[in-house]
């Protein structure tokens, strides 16, 4: 009997790059076929059954909690600064009354909301206080452009002491354990293999998006891979406050592959 590959799919941005630089020499000929796509267009792929498994925004989880389980090793974080989700703004902080937000993006536009409950969330291009971008764009314009950046990781840590999950690896509850148990350690072993060859994972990523080796080796840097104790406990902390906000309707369980339950207090 011929197993069909898994239906993975992986945001397009610089941020997934490390893994799919190591991924293809950890995975057998065949197990996957991968997708490509933008934050919410996997969250929808994933709801509407198109995919088996896919690095969705975190917030995703939360909608689809009983539909789907987590990855146990892996998910998209930062411990502070992350560079790639700015709010840019020459409005003070305290002063911002609208934000327009992007379309790519559900777990940030979430943590605008968050913390800026006050401020009105317009749609993406239209004029506001401040304009919240995020991937390789979000790189760009820090890069390139004098207008002042807020980081969005650095002001979650001081907010709350925690990482911040930008996005975590969510599979149907239909797809075999012992699959997802078998991409998840190909992931894991991806994300040590990677972080061996840092500078030369940095000048292929220079190569191909056009950005200086450094900035991305220094980008890199701060991103965090690992789902650890840290990274669950600021994943609920987000649930939490999300539900306080009434973006979502309840914080749930954190439920992963081939494990217990972990309840929001995890």
């Amino acid at each position: 009997m011929v197993i069909p590959p898994l239906q993975v799919g992986r945001v397009d941005f610089i941020n997934t790059f490390p893994l799919a630089w190591s991924l293809e020499h950890r995975l057998s000929a065949g197990m996957i076929e991968e997708t490509l796509a933008v934050p919410t267009g996997l969250n929808a792929l994933l709801a509407e059954g198109r995919l088996d498994v896919a690095n969705v925004s975190s917030i995703a989880y939360a909608r689809n909690a009983e539909d789907w389980v987590l990855l146990p090793s892996i998910c998209i974080s930062s411990d502070g600064a992350v560079d790639s989700v700015q709010l840019v703004t020459d409005v003070p902080l305290p002063a911002i009354a609208s934000v327009a937000v992007t379309s790519q993006s559900a777990a940030s536009v979430a943590l605008v909301r968050i913390l800026f409950p006050a401020a009105e969330i317009r749609a993406e291009g239209a004029s506001a206080d401040a304009t919240l971008l995020i991937g390789d764009e979000a790189l760009r314009s820090a890069l390139d452009s004098a207008t002042p950046h807020h980081d969005l990781g650095a002001l979650w840590r001081e907010r709350t002491g925690l990482p911040m999950v930008f996005a975590v690896w969510a599979a149907r509850r239909s797809v075999e354990t012992e699959r997802l148990l078998a991409l998840d350690h190909a992931l894991a072993s991806a994300v040590a293999d990677a972080s061996e060859h840092a500078s030369l994972v940095a000048e292929a990523a220079a190569a191909r998006y056009g950005f200086p080796a450094g900035y991305l080796a220094r980008y890199f840097e701060k991103l965090r891979y690992r789902f650890g104790e840290r990274e669950r406990e600021g994943l609920a902390r987000y649930f939490e406050l999300a539900a306080a906000a009434d973006i979502i309707d309840a914080a749930p369980e954190l439920v992963f592959a081939g494990a217990q339950h972990h309840g929001a207090e995890a």
